[in-house]
């Protein structure tokens, strides 16, 4: 693997025999910056006489050694005001390890002939020397700290900006690419995990057949496309499928963030794009993923960044250039993944770029149950566990969520000390994904309690009675994620279009709540907030968006999407057409709500049947939902009797939690195979 600055993995060295670590050789600049620091602290050393030990002596000292005659030899400098000499024998009083030779400071104004001439008189078998330092010795140490500095600007600096294309150089690495490269034995991750998206693994499959024989496709003269982009959203395993083609193809893969090419020096960017197809065309045939592309690649002179100098500009302005300069045979093929591609600046997506698009969807029935084979083969699953069934009850899961969801499960079963997982434990775990954790414990107050029981009782009932709507799948006043309770429904097939008898009963559906709350307790509450949000959405999507009113007719009159100016100016609607939609929006709601309401009336000893399951029980199956709607009754034990049941086992009077085992689903019939797709 190479580091992070794109270099090779042994830095041009090959390795030594048997594996072992590279021959690593030390620069030639820096070994003779090594000497010649040495050299310097020598000269350093040898002028300031720093290895011999000298004794600072006082001039009333030095004057009674020359008294004593005891100065074997002397040394004067009469410019530096220092003297420096050696005496006979130790003076009187003095410590028998002290260094025989001084250093005295005396004045230079009183350092003339006439104190030479004393000395000499008085010290006749002294030898006396009066050194003056030559001129060019002065100019030398003068200047020698600047000549230092200078070189050392020069190499560490000059002269690595100099190689910042491409050189190693402190400053040149940041013009460097950021990619790592991966060769097929450094990953473990094959067309073989991955599953659901079989058009796109077909679609790169072609890409890795053109690495492999590339003449084969130019035989007839045809051309493979230079850049594929792979679209879809969070989760849908395009990244997966970038590491799977590494995998499998024998080339060198080139990968990198998008957000990995923006810097705080300008330039970089588009310096490190540079570096990257360089070293890319260097290794052909290769292929270069672009995670993440929509960080560099907007659609330029949006809002305020219009100016052409812009940072994030000029390296997409790079990208462009690099992708558009390949030679026909280059075999560079670049791969980009994203999931906004309507921010992309259309001269990415032209031909000739990024000719092909391969949207990687949300898997379908088919494809959610080959997901979760490759990802349930890393745990241990009981004998009961029906993944077919699973891929029923998760629609519109992407992959990452069905990894998840494996994942969670397997959690859940350790936390319940099971040696394997069961079917339960994978319901939960879904339940847990999409909607969140299961408050068990949270201390509810009685009436709200009541009044949660019978709001969700109103969504069961009419949810369960039109024919339209998706059927019941759960219902629970236990609290989870941010909701006091919920109603879960569970399609019966994946939904590509919505029709407008489906949409209007969704709607009816989300006003049993609120419609329950005021029928039996005569008051209303602030628990339907996420229901009217979610069916004024409807509604206003209906009219505005779809074409489903019967005065706004075949309109469309949601946002215009090729707007990407960050100034709004203001709405294209007149007035009379806004006040028209609103009434339409209105008389929508009003029409599903009237509906909705006369469902409850007329069935209210059935709402309060489940209202008082819900109490008991606290979770209930759409099953036992429909059977209660029959007059059936539900035979086994409520909560309450669960803890009592419990609390007697252990002979106190606190029950320890139970786990709910009264998970289920409803029963599905034999698999039809993969759904039909859209024309």
């Amino acid at each position: 693997m190479a580091d992070d600055n794109g270099s090779s993995p042994n830095n041009g060295q090959d390795p030594k025999p048997g594996g072992g670590p590279p021959n690593m050789k030390l620069s030639r600049n820096v070994v003779s910056w090594v000497v010649l620091l040495g050299l310097a602290m020598l000269l350093v050393a040898l002028l300031s006489n720093s290895f011999a030990q000298k004794t600072k002596l006082s001039i009333s000292e030095f004057e009674a050694l020359v008294a004593n005659k005891n100065i074997a030899e002397l040394t004067i400098r009469d410019s530096d005001g220092v003297i420096e000499g050696r005496k006979k024998t130790q003076a009187q009083g003095e410590a028998p390890n002290t260094p025989l030779s001084f250093t005295v400071n005396y004045p230079r104004e009183a350092m003339d002939s006439r104190f030479i001439a004393r000395l000499n008189k008085e010290l006749p078998d002294a030898d006396i020397k009066n050194e003056r330092p030559s001129q060019f010795l002065l100019v030398l140490l003068s200047t020698l700290p600047w000549v230092l500095i200078i070189a050392f600007i020069y190499f560490f600096l000059f002269r690595q900006l100099r190689n910042a294309g491409g050189g190693a150089g402190m400053l040149g690495n940041f013009g460097r690419s950021r990619h790592k490269v991966t060769a097929k034995e450094h990953t473990n991750v094959t067309f073989n995990d991955v599953a659901g998206i079989e058009e796109a693994k077909e679609e790169v499959q072609e890409i890795i057949e053109f690495l492999k024989a590339p003449k084969k496709f130019q035989r007839l003269g045809g051309r493979i496309p230079r850049g594929i982009l792979l679209i879809g959203s969070p989760g849908c395993g395009k990244t997966l499928l970038a590491k799977a083609i590494a995998g499998e193809a024998d080339v060198p893969f080139f990968s990198i963030s998008g957000s990995d090419f923006v810097e705080m020096f300008v330039g970089v960017g588009a310096s490190r794009v540079r570096d990257l197809f360089k070293q890319a065309k260097e290794n052909s045939p290769c292929i270069i993923f672009l995670d993440e592309i929509d960080a560099v690649g907007r659609r330029r002179g949006a809002g305020f960044a219009g100016g052409g100098h812009d940072e994030r500009e000029q390296t997409l302005n790079a990208i462009l250039v690099e992708m558009d300069g390949f030679d026909t045979n280059s075999q560079v093929i670049v791969i980009a993944a994203t999931n906004r591609d309507d921010v992309l600046d259309p001269a990415l997506t032209r031909p000739g770029r990024f000719d092909r698009q391969v949207y990687v969807t949300l898997p379908d029935l088919q494809g959610r149950y080959e997901i979760l084979k490759v990802h349930v083969r890393k745990i241990k699953l009981g004998p009961t566990v029906d993944i077919r069934r699973l891929a029923r009850v998760t629609p519109m899961f992407s992959g990452a969520e069905l990894a998840a969801l494996v994942n969670e499960a397997a959690l859940i079963a350790t936390l319940y000390n099971k040696d394997y997982v069961e079917q339960e434990d994978l319901e939960e775990a879904r339940d847990k994904i999409r909607w969140g954790r299961a408050k068990k414990s949270a201390a509810v107050d009685e009436r709200d309690r009541k009044i949660t029981a019978y709001h969700e009782a109103g969504h069961a009932l009419i949810q369960a009675l039109e024919k339209d709507a998706d059927p019941v799948h759960k219902v629970s006043i236990i609290p989870r994620g941010p909701a006091g309770g919920a109603t879960f429904s569970l399609p019966e097939r994946d939904r590509m279009v919505y029709t407008k008898s489906f949409l209007l009963a969704t709607m009816r559906v989300m006003f049993g709540g609120r419609i329950a709350e005021e029928v039996f307790f005569n008051e209303i509450s602030s628990g339907a907030a996420s229901d009217i949000k979610q069916a004024t959405g409807i509604a206003r999507g209906m009219i505005r968006e779809w074409g489903m009113g019967d005065d706004a007719g075949f309109i469309y009159y949601g946002e215009e999407e090729d707007r990407h100016s960050m100034i709004h100016v203001g709405s294209d609607l007149s007035d009379k057409t806004a006040e028209m939609i609103d009434t339409e929006i209105k008389k929508l709601i009003n029409t599903a709500y009237a509906a909705a309401k006369k469902m409850i009336v007329d069935n209210r000893e059935k709402v309060e049947t489940i209202a008082e399951a819900l109490l008991k029980f606290e979770t209930i199956s759409g099953e036992e939902v429909n059977a209660l709607i029959r007059g059936d009754s539900i035979e086994r034990d409520g909560v309450n009797d669960l803890l009592d049941q419990a609390a007697s086992a252990d002979g106190i009077g606190m029950a320890r939690p139970v786990k709910n085992d009264h998970r289920t689903e409803p029963e599905v019939g034999d698999d039809p195979g993969p759904l039909p797709q859209p024309s």
